[in-house]
């Protein structure tokens, strides 16, 4: 772990380096990213073949990119009575969630008579990205497409990706299939994202782009907005812990580790708190931790490279740190934590008090745990229902009303210098001649 301390004579430029640092912009990745999705545009079905083989270690044929119904009924299969309890338990909770999420049409009369409102449609193809590898993230199923089903979505397309010997892991399969997914395909990384977007001989393009995935996938995303729309940039893990000295050092160590042990190396972990005795247990509690965590190797590489305990001077700039490292999640572990909640205004979700662990939201608690990383947060908002549906205004004027409205809208035109589009609004006004009169 670092550590950083506000007496530090250096402190402040430590936290303008702390608070620039995110792999949503690094220029390497951003340039293999960008050579990736060329490659998938030019090449279509040939290029995630070989890109799968490359990354994945898998040889396949094009045929073999789809999830067969046989594979996904042996996936059920296999899933014993604990893990379809923990999907109920789950699914129970996120749709409960988005049903109360989602957005619904309404109609009003503005001030000159005219109806106006909103509708709401599903996105009829979307895709979702499910990250694999060292984790695969079965609740990340659960999190995004029972969205996409609860949004009304026809055509759900998921893409993963394999191990070296072409399948997906059954667990993670299950779940996929359990939220909803109509299309599953066994194709992982900026590929994916890139399939998705573009199409190809086997996979159709879709309207939108949700999930979360690693640095390469993230930039992926940031790079095809507006060839197709995305939802977020999800990239990986983080946690932020405020914490005063009536916080339990053992549970700050705990939450730290489990966001670490993620696998990517990229996870980013973070303690503000005014307590060097909190502080100094916390680095303790880690350290006894880590030593009998089941991730070891990983956990150790992530807190090198991305953890931080930091000592502040008081709580009120943990609060303001904390809104500029905009984190995925963020844990209050303070006296009145809702109080403090108030004025976090940039963190991807909030866990207020030491009985709320992040975990609780990566699995059950109903919130998606689809979130912005990488300082996105200052930005972006976390994965909700209506992100999957699509919004229309609608006008409907009577012609008392635009009668009503006609001097605001000729003003307009004539500042503007577009006559005909004050026309277009009076011609309908204009006593009709000839054959025209109705």
């Amino acid at each position: 772990m670092n550590i950083v301390r506000h007496t530090d004579a250096d402190f402040r430029e430590q936290l303008d380096d702390l608070t620039r640092s995110s792999s949503l912009f690094d220029p390497g990745i951003t340039e293999r990213t960008q050579a990736i999705l060329q490659r998938v545009a030019d090449h279509g079905d040939a290029a995630l073949l070989e890109l799968t083989r490359r990354f994945d270690g898998a040889t396949l044929t094009a045929d073999q990119l789809p999830i067969t119904a046989a594979e996904r009924m042996n996936a059920a299969l296999l899933a014993d009575a604990s893990f379809r309890d923990a999907i109920a338990c789950a699914s129970k909770n996120i749709e409960a969630f988005s049903r109360r999420s989602k957005r619904r049409p309404w109609s009003g009369v503005n001030a000159q008579g005219g109806r106006v409102g909103e509708k709401f449609d599903p996105f009829h193809r979307v895709g979702v990205y499910i990250p694999g590898g060292a984790a695969p993230l079965a609740s990340t199923a659960l999190m995004t497409i029972l969205l996409a089903r609860v949004a009304g979505c026809p055509e759900i397309v998921v893409c993963s990706p394999c191990g070296k010997n072409g399948q997906l892991n059954p667990a993670l399969l299950h779940a996929v299939g359990a939220a909803g997914a109509t299309e599953i395909y066994r194709v992982g990384g900026a590929q994916a994202i890139a399939a998705m977007a573009c199409g190809t001989d086997t996979i159709r393009p879709v309207s939108k782009i949700f999930g979360p995935g690693n640095a390469y996938v993230v930039a992926a995303k940031r790079l095809l907005f507006g060839r197709v729309a995305i939802d977020l940039l999800p990239g990986p893990s983080e946690v932020l812990v405020i914490a005063d000295d009536s916080a339990v050092p053992a549970w700050i160590a705990a939450d730290l580790i489990a966001q670490a042990e993620h696998g990517s190396g990229h996870e980013r972990v973070w303690l503000l708190t005014p307590s060097a005795k909190i502080l100094s247990a916390v680095q303790k509690e880690i350290r006894a931790q880590v030593r009998k965590a089941g991730r070891r190797e990983f956990i150790e590489r992530a807190l090198l490279a991305n953890g931080w305990l930091i000592q502040v001077k008081d709580i009120d700039s943990a609060v303001a740190l904390a809104n500029r490292l905009a984190p995925e999640h963020c844990e209050i572990m303070t006296r009145h934590p809702r109080k403090l909640a108030d004025r976090i205004v940039t963190a991807g979700a909030l866990f207020l008090g030491g009985y709320s662990p992040t975990v609780l939201g990566d699995y059950v608690a109903g919130p998606s745990h689809t979130l912005p990383t990488g300082g996105a947060g200052l930005c972006f908002a976390g994965l909700t229902v209506d992100q999957f549906q699509r919004r229309t205004s609608v006008v409907e004027y009577s012609r008392t009303s635009l009668r009503r409205s006609l001097s605001a809208v000729g003003t307009f035109a004539r500042l503007e210098g577009l006559d005909s589009h004050g026309n277009s609004a009076a011609i309908r006004l204009r006593k009709p001649k000839g054959k025209d009169a109705r």
